[in-house]
């Protein structure tokens, strides 16, 4: 069960239903209404009663999305296990007033206001409540990976991105999450590749974030994206919470790139909130300190010299700091390469210096290369 919005079209009054989902299996499932709980103006609704699920769904490339959308009402809209062309129903809920008086309600899962008259007329027939951003598509995985911080593993997250440089054509492709997990001590992997998006639980008593309902911080492509990009590019970074709900917030798209004072709750519709000074809002940023070594470095006293491998396949790229880093060493900073023999891994590992033709490569060039092939 969930609860959703509809209007009534006699009254024009926006009505709160418990609705569940049927014909799953049939292809899309359908929504059906099966119980008025009263008129919003008459009622005392808890909005967040959206049963948290175990689905994870973003906006790729864009603005919107609240670090992912997760819940119930989302949950019920897949028969895949992951995909990039969900198109989400709208979780509305109650958000104030607009200026001039009129109650206004805002859309969690499409990050925009709902409530204007446009709003009203637009609505369908069936009176569902939907805002004007219902068709956009986005990308979505079902039981993403989870991730627990134990003392006795060591962990790292990173953004993966294509290579800036590789011996076979580099195809364009949207950012991952990549997640490497072994024993502390021990020198092989238990978990070593990529991912659509994963979640870390996360326990109150880190006191990382103000509302005290967080269980899971969800690190997902776009958001991993724009925090690499924020460190490499040294933007300001910090992480402001809305002032009415206590939700981190997590600025995305051109917000990403120009910090500013003025920031927008993803999570509560909140349109006023300030920070003391001009930064890019990301939750990633008090996971990521959180860890002593997060932001130590150390450039490995290595050398690479591809032209000893003609003929072999190999990638390149410039060494990308980790979001989340939990071992008690520093991470490497420098030039990242694997080579390759018959289908095999022969060099993987960060490099001081890599040679190509006879010239030493650019740790810059290389990063910026990254960006281009990357699908944002």
């Amino acid at each position: 069960m969930f609860f959703s919005r509809k209007i009534n079209k006699e009254s024009t009054k926006v009505e709160v239903w418990e609705c569940e989902w049927s014909n799953k299996g049939t292809g899309m499932a359908k929504k059906e209404y099966i119980r008025k709980i009263g008129d919003e103006d008459e009622i005392e609704f808890n909005h967040n009663a959206y049963c948290a699920a175990d689905a994870v769904c973003w906006a790729p490339g864009r603005t919107i999305g609240n670090i992912a959308v997760s819940s119930e009402e989302a949950f019920g809209m897949f028969e895949g296990t992951s995909g990039n062309d969900a198109v989400l129903p709208c979780q509305i809920i109650p958000c104030g007033k607009f200026r001039h008086g009129a109650r206004r309600w805002y859309c969690k899962t499409h990050q925009i206001h709902w409530g204007t008259k446009a709003d009203f007329a637009s609505a369908s027939e069936s009176g569902d409540v939907k805002c004007s951003n219902h068709l956009t598509k986005m990308s979505y995985v079902i039981n993403p990976l989870e991730v627990e911080f134990q003392e006795f593993e060591e962990i790292g997250i990173w953004c993966s991105l294509p290579p800036g440089l590789s011996s076979e054509e580099i195809k364009p492709r949207p950012p991952e999450i990549h997640v490497h997990k072994r024993f502390s001590g021990e020198d092989k992997k238990t978990i070593d590749r990529d991912f659509d998006a994963v979640v870390c639980s996360y326990n109150q008593d880190l006191d990382l974030f103000e509302n005290t309902e967080i269980t899971q911080i969800q690190i997902t492509p776009p958001a991993a994206f724009e925090f690499v990009r924020s460190i490499e590019e040294e933007r300001r970074m910090s992480c402001v919470s809305c002032k009415k709900c206590g939700y981190p917030h997590l600025d995305l798209g051109d917000f990403a790139i120009n910090p500013h004072r003025k920031h927008f709750c993803g999570n509560c519709g909140n349109d006023s909130i300030w920070s003391s000074e001009a930064i890019v809002s990301t939750p990633l940023k008090p996971l990521h300190d959180q860890f002593n070594n997060s932001n130590a470095y150390i450039c490995p006293e290595r050398e690479l010299d591809l032209d000893q491998y003609e003929g072999r396949r190999f990638e390149v790229w410039a060494s990308t700091p980790a979001v989340v880093w939990t071992a008690n060493r520093p991470q490497e900073k420098g030039i990242h390469a694997h080579v390759y023999e018959s289908g095999r891994r022969i060099v993987d590992d960060t490099f001081a210096r890599v040679i190509y033709k006879g010239q030493e490569l650019s740790r810059r060039t290389l990063w910026e290369n990254m960006i281009r092939n990357t699908m944002y």
